[in-house]
């Protein structure tokens, strides 16, 4: 699996993750609804593809952050 993420690409996911896990277990934004799921899944999916540095949207659509 080739790298289509740049450094940046993949700070901004691990920080916007890590904000959507805590907001989503820290209080009650959400308080167990759709929106509750829906920021766990979204954050848990941002951090998987900045830790693995690969994006499969990124690969669909032909977009690469990163330098060559």
């Amino acid at each position: 699996m080739t790298k289509n993420m740049g450094s940046i690409d993949r700070w901004l996911r691990v920080v916007v993750g890590v904000a959507l896990l805590i907001a989503a277990f820290a209080t009650d934004f959400g308080a167990g609804g759709w929106l509750h799921w829906a920021m766990i899944i979204v954050g848990v999916i941002l951090a998987i593809t900045a830790l693995v540095g690969n994006c499969p949207l990124y690969s669909i659509l032909g977009i690469r952050t990163c330098r060559r």
